[in-house]
């Protein structure tokens, strides 16, 4: 019995050693080496590089662009884990299989099919030229991209509150006359925004 316990207890150990370890390597060394490049220059050299004109439009564009996609992936992660979670009908499991694709597909492979949808060689590249619409190498392009890379993580947040919340409530409240609109504002949506995985579906989002 001693040595099952002394072998659990190595066992425990080596596996929280190497959680560290790739920790260490992946993320820590990573910062540090960072932080340590950034300041070799000094303080003053930093300072520059940071409020620099280019770097000042580089984050500004980085902002615009997470705030588009959290915007858009809170109401859409919304909108879709209520219709998975509340209502049956035909495609629901193709339609979630569809809101799980960014996250089996490569954000390169993401960057070269919005090139090939909305680049010079796609049949809508003339008719928005014609409008003067630029979204491959534009900023639309980049907002859309951050939207396709994240728009999974809101609604996978959301879909286990609601499948666990059921859909008692809301069918009692259909039974006493309330409207769909009603049921939603009143019911679904408050035990939405009352439960922090939605948060962190946001806070992934960016």
């Amino acid at each position: 019995m001693e040595n099952n316990k002394s072998g659990s207890k190595a066992v425990k150990w080596i596996l929280v050693g190497i959680s560290f370890l790739f920790i260490f390597v992946m993320l820590i060394l990573p910062l540090i080496t960072v932080i340590t490049e950034a300041l070799r220059s000094g303080w003053n050299t930093y300072i520059q590089a940071v409020t620099d004109e280019y770097t000042v439009k580089a984050v500004l564009l980085t902002i615009e662009a997470t705030v588009c996609a959290v915007i858009f992936n809170t109401i859409f992660g919304l909108f879709a884990s209520w219709t998975i979670t509340k209502y049956r009908f035909r495609g629901k499991k193709l339609l979630t299989t569809l809101i799980d694709i960014p996250v089996t597909v490569s954000p390169i492979i993401a960057g070269l099919v919005f090139v090939l949808t909305f680049g010079r060689q796609s049949f809508l590249y003339p008719y928005l030229q014609k409008l003067d619409i630029d979204i491959v190498f534009a900023v639309p392009g980049i907002i859309l991209a951050t939207i396709f890379v994240t728009f999974p993580f809101i609604s996978r947040e959301l879909i286990p509150v609601l499948e666990t919340q059921g859909t008692d409530e809301e069918e009692a409240a259909s039974i006493m006359g309330a409207g769909g609109f009603k049921i939603f504002t009143k019911i679904t949506f408050p035990h939405v925004t009352s439960s922090p995985t939605c948060r962190g579906g946001g806070f992934l989002s960016l």
